[in-house]
């Protein structure tokens, strides 16, 4: 766990390691679990370790500070991937990923406000969540609070009416304290029509998602989603442009750091075998007592 100067401190090779130590914890809680998603957190992990660790103004210690800045996880099923950046982060013991997605964990399968430390708004249902921080930042913005609202949506979200809506809406308002990330890892939940690669739709280029969020008004910037440089240096850029809502590509991998994941849909939501866990374990550089605890953190 890092305090808020410890962790401002941390160079680009720390916030590296800290990524492929929050891949190898996810893995350990759906393991665990047995159930959740793995792909999907796997893509977003780099961008979550830089927000929490070195772009947002945030207190672990004190979760509601009224200036924070806020994040919603719009793509709620990777709720785990948030849970590891926030237990990382300090906001509660790491040993409680352990519990994922248990009746009685505050670690739902789905973000919960209610329930856990550092969750700015509950998510799940697909584009409420990108609603919901549009909500915050116009309420910051009438408040008069000097933070900024960051929202990290899935490509295959936007394939939800909602988030055009609220699209639409955000630059009529000029809110720009508002930065939308989309983890364009380019696969969905089901990567094909039929029975092999060969039948598989072709997803939206960057190019096409990019200019689909400049026709709604937005300022667009693209990035590489695992190049923690570049993250940062995006990221820190969105937040200071001034005049309207900005919208980051971050072009990324599924299943990013495990080489049978990556790329390969099947792992949207997968629970792998014992002897799967060893080998993707190997791959992130956690081996020996750490692969054996299995769902422990």
């Amino acid at each position: 766990m890092q305090s808020g100067s410890e962790a401002a401190g941390l160079s680009v090779a720390e916030l590296e390691d800290l990524a492929r130590r929050g891949r190898a914890h996810v893995i350990k809680a759906v393991a665990h679990a047995e159930g959740g998603h793995i792909g999907g957190p796997l893509s977003a992990m780099d961008m979550m370790i830089a927000l929490y660790f070195r772009i947002m103004r945030v207190r672990p210690e004190e979760p509601d500070w009224p200036d924070r800045d806020r994040f919603v996880l719009s793509k709620g099923h990777s709720a785990i991937a948030l849970y590891t950046a926030l237990a990382l982060r300090g906001y509660f013991p790491l040993e409680e990923l352990a519990t994922f997605d248990a009746i009685d964990s505050r670690l739902q399968g789905h973000p919960d406000m209610a329930l856990t430390p550092g969750v700015d708004m509950a998510s799940g249902s697909l584009g409420l969540g990108f609603s919901g921080a549009l909500g915050i930042a116009l309420g910051g913005r009438a408040a008069r609070r000097d933070f900024t609202t960051y929202v990290l949506l899935g490509d295959g979200e936007c394939n939800e009416g909602i988030v055009w809506e609220a699209a639409h809406v955000a630059p009529r308002y000029a809110l720009d304290n508002l930065v939308a990330i989309i983890d364009h890892n380019k696969l969905q939940q089901f990567g094909w029509r039929g029975k092999t690669a060969s039948d598989r739709l072709p997803p939206y280029t960057g190019t096409q998602l990019a200019d689909r969020w400049r026709a709604f008004g937005w300022e667009v910037m693209e990035m590489d989603g695992h190049d923690m440089t570049r993250v940062i240096s995006t990221i820190e850029a969105a937040r200071d442009y001034r005049g309207g809502p900005v919208a980051i590509v971050a072009h990324t991998i599924k299943g990013k750091g495990v080489s049978f994941m990556e790329g390969n849909y099947e792992w949207h939501t997968r629970v792998p075998t014992p002897e799967e866990l060893a080998e993707a374990l190997a791959q992130l550089g956690e081996t020996g007592a750490a692969a054996d605890r299995g769902g422990a953190a």
